[in-house]
């Protein structure tokens, strides 16, 4: 499973979080990631420009 670090502050989440990719979908080329927080309490669902930008991959 892959796990991803939050960069910068986003959304009320703050810098250094840890998630982990729940799933990932594409629908007519716009793709949709779901993270969850490592202790599964959030859940949220970013574009991938988003992914991108805010989060950086720690393990895969």
């Amino acid at each position: 499973m892959k796990r991803y670090k939050l960069k910068n502050n986003f959304k009320g989440l703050k810098k250094g979080t840890q998630f982990y990719l729940i799933a990932e979908s594409e629908f007519i080329g716009v793709k949709e990631f779901v993270l969850r927080t490592s202790d599964l309490s959030i859940r949220i669902s970013i574009n991938e420009k988003e992914l991108q930008k805010y989060f950086t991959i720690m393990y895969y």
